[in-house]
């Protein structure tokens, strides 16, 4: 690919009911503008993946032969039967289409080396997808709500990276984040902690051996930050 020829990420997205003028719930494909924005803004050319609920790894496999990069984006919480576990009361309403089109990208991303970005629940997803438990409200343990601190409202705190890792290299030792989720990564097969938040929640996975295969637990695209969107447009632009 020319250097100058934009890399396609695509960024995952829910299909939901949409009201625009006359036109009352029409089933969408849906994503905040704000992912759209910062990769845009790092110099990619962005593709909306929309979930099916016959996806599986074949069709995961097709959708990524066309893109560059990915972005899973964040939303509603993985349905525990996923991983094995018995629901929380506290989980959200699960998207069986959402669920199974996005583990399967997330397999066959690491498969492939396609360069890979998680946000949020997106994170959780590379988790799962490779075998990983989640932590089903983190508020049972840390006794604050500062990972979400109201109904569709942002929080921030610090989060400290672990040094030697590819987020330290690119954030630096320590990062203020954009914060909305009440999960979090247990466990991570394939992939090391790199970053933590003061109370002990793991913040940030990466794999050491791929291109760039990266979780945040935090908000980026809703911050003023293009390191991470940067990056991630970097390795598609390289690896095409």
């Amino acid at each position: 690919m020319s250097l100058r020829r934009r890399p396609v990420i695509g960024i995952t997205c829910y299909v939901e009911p949409a009201t625009r003028g006359g036109w009352v719930d029409v089933p969408s494909a849906i994503l905040p503008m704000r992912y759209v924005t910062m990769v845009e803004e790092s110099g990619g050319l962005v593709m909306l993946v929309p979930p099916r609920a016959d996806a599986d790894e074949a069709l995961a496999a097709e959708v990524l032969e066309r893109l560059d990069g990915l972005v899973i984006a964040g939303g509603a919480d993985i349905d525990p039967q996923r991983y094995a576990a018995d629901r929380h009361p506290e989980v959200q309403e699960s998207r069986a289409d959402r669920d199974g089109t996005e583990l399967a990208l997330a397999r066959v991303a690491g498969e492939t080396d396609i360069p890979l970005l998680g946000i949020c629940r997106g994170m959780q997803v590379m988790a799962v997808a490779a075998g990983g438990v989640l932590e089903q409200h983190v508020p049972d343990r840390v006794g604050h709500v500062d990972h979400a601190p109201g109904l569709a409202v942002y929080g921030a705190h610090d989060v400290e990276t672990v040094p030697g890792t590819r987020l330290a290299e690119l954030l630096g030792p320590q990062a203020t984040v954009p914060t909305y989720h009440h999960q979090s990564v247990q466990t991570h097969p394939g992939f090391e902690a790199a970053a933590w938040a003061p109370d002990g929640t793991l913040e940030a996975m990466e794999d050491p051996a791929a291109t760039f295969r990266v979780g945040v637990q935090w908000h980026p695209e809703m911050g003023t930050d293009p390191r991470l969107f940067d990056a991630l447009v970097q390795a598609a632009r390289v690896r095409s």
